[in-house]
């Protein structure tokens, strides 16, 4: 049995449009851009500022001193005056559930919500937050549970005590109801909100203009929601654009490879079975419980991804969300208040982490990222003047913090550094005994289309076991052309123990 069972596409598309009433014609008789986004404070001009990254971090399997607090902590003493926070997806594990907000998100981050230093008596759903916080969605804010699993885990108190003593599968008795839970955190949830009172919410909360049209105004803390499950917004003559990644990852049918992807999924099925008979009881050793969770949802993920490619129905791909990005990314080349652009998404095209650097999703998502960026290319034209079309590019999904950044693909998303930041809480993995450098093409004329420049994640093995869990803290200079300095925010457990960890800043 899955661990958790997740939505096609088609219907996160549809669940998501109808809580931001998507399409309602009060929106657009208004002149109103349904997924742009202001910040109140944006100065305007191309000053410096910094700001955060964070992302895979909402677990609650360390009930005791948690990996995610401690990144937490660093975020706060590192981000003074920080003017966003980025997150990269999975705010919440196993299953997105309203159930999992109090503890695996909204403890850990206290710090940054209004009245959080009561924490336990908020709401998940009427969340203010004192510095804006700008997430994604990651797949496991979509994923849902399988109707045994939450019968077992919620029926009563017992077996739940009894399964997280044998592992903790950090779920409740109820999952995301397809975003539901992410989309009542984040959105401003217009199908909360009466049709006879509409107009006057649209005119009290759509205050702001940006190029032109009228959009949300983000009011740090008073007001605090987010247009859509995908935006944009500037600060300080920088575009940043947020995509749902989880609607343009099908992978690529198996074709050919059918025969070889179903044997592997039965040596992968085989695999998580001996895992789980395996299982005894493990005592007060978070670490062994950490290192089984880790196991059992890896082997969880390249199961359903095989499934995937192997259930030869037709690609469904979000074409509405990634035109939208292609157009907006053209009219931000096109305008001459821009300095820079940025992108977070939550599935990463390039990755060298283990588990994901191969799989299915990624290199789905490289696809169509590249023929999006192609488009923008070529609408372009000499306008990009040798110049990538992102300045950076943040996503997560893998469990790590990585740095890499892509060379003369052949396509519009070469020489793009992309920051990998999957490692604020949750399991971490290793790099892939393969190496930094990905290759691309057919065998004996491969070429690297992408070489990595920092890993941290797991590594050594016994004695010398290493977990480096992290963030980012982002610099941009002020002026023209746009420069950033990354600098790694690093919690790492050794031998047991927490130590620091001394890493320079970057320059990009």
């Amino acid at each position: 049995m899955n661990l958790a069972s997740e939505a096609d596409i088609a219907t996160k598309v549809d669940r998501m449009a109808e809580r931001v009433r998507w399409g309602h014609p009060e929106i657009a008789r208004r002149g109103i851009d349904p997924c742009r986004l202001a910040i109140e404070g944006d100065p305007g001009g191309a000053e410096a500022f910094s700001f955060l990254v964070l992302g895979d971090s909402g677990t609650g399997l360390h009930r005791r001193d948690t990996p995610q607090r401690r990144v937490a902590e660093l975020l706060l003493a590192h981000g003074t005056g920080a003017r966003f926070l980025l997150h990269t997806g999975d705010v919440v594990y196993q299953v997105g559930s309203s159930e999992q907000y109090p503890d695996n998100f909204i403890c850990p981050y206290r710090e940054w919500i209004v009245d959080g230093e009561d924490w336990r008596r908020l709401r998940y759903d009427r969340l203010v937050f004192r510095v804006p916080f700008l997430p994604v969605l990651g797949n496991h804010d979509y994923y849902d549970l399988p109707l045994p699993l939450g019968l077992l885990a919620g029926l009563t108190a017992p077996p739940r005590r009894l399964l997280r003593s044998w592992m903790d599968l950090d779920v409740g008795w109820h999952g995301s109801f397809v975003g539901q839970a992410w989309a009542r955190a984040f959105l401003d949830v217009l199908d909360a909100v009466p049709e006879t009172s509409l107009g006057e919410h649209l005119a009290r909360t759509r205050t702001a203009t940006v190029d032109g049209a009228r959009c949300l105004l983000y009011r740090p803390g008073q007001f605090t929601r987010l247009p859509h499950r995908y935006y944009s917004f500037r600060w300080a003559g920088v575009d940043v654009f947020a995509l749902d990644s989880n609607t343009f990852n099908q992978p690529l049918p198996a074709g050919d490879d059918d025969g070889e992807l179903s044997e592997r999924r039965q040596r992968l099925d085989a695999e998580r079975a001996s895992l789980l008979l395996s299982l005894g009881p493990l005592g007060g050793d978070e670490d062994a419980r950490d290192d089984r969770a880790t196991k059992a949802e890896q082997l969880d993920e390249q199961i359903r991804d095989i499934d995937k490619q192997l259930s030869g129905g037709p690609r469904a791909v979000d074409e509405a969300q990634l035109d939208w990005f292609a157009d907006a990314l053209i009219a931000s080349w096109r305008n001459p208040a821009v300095r820079g652009r940025l992108l977070v998404l939550h599935h990463p095209p390039y990755v060298t982490e283990t588990s994901k650097w191969d799989q299915g999703q990624t290199l789905a998502v490289r696809v169509q990222l590249r023929r999006v960026l192609d488009r923008v290319a070529a609408s372009l034209g000499d306008l990009p003047a040798g110049r990538p079309l992102l300045n950076l590019a943040f996503s997560g999904h893998a469990h790590c913090l990585e740095l890499l950044s892509t060379g003369d693909t052949g396509h519009g998303d070469a020489h793009i550094p992309w920051a990998i930041c999957g490692g604020s809480g949750y399991s971490l993995r290793r790099q892939r005994p393969e190496g930094p450098e990905l290759l691309e093409g057919p065998p004996g004329s491969e070429r690297v289309v992408a070489r990595s420049r920092l890993f941290l994640g797991r590594c050594g093995r016994g004695s010398s076991l290493r977990r480096s869990y992290s963030a980012l803290r982002v610099d941009v200079a002020a002026g023209i052309p746009l420069k950033l300095t990354l600098t790694p925010l690093v919690a790492e457990k050794a031998e047991g123990k927490w130590r620091p960890y001394r890493g320079a800043g970057i320059a990009l």
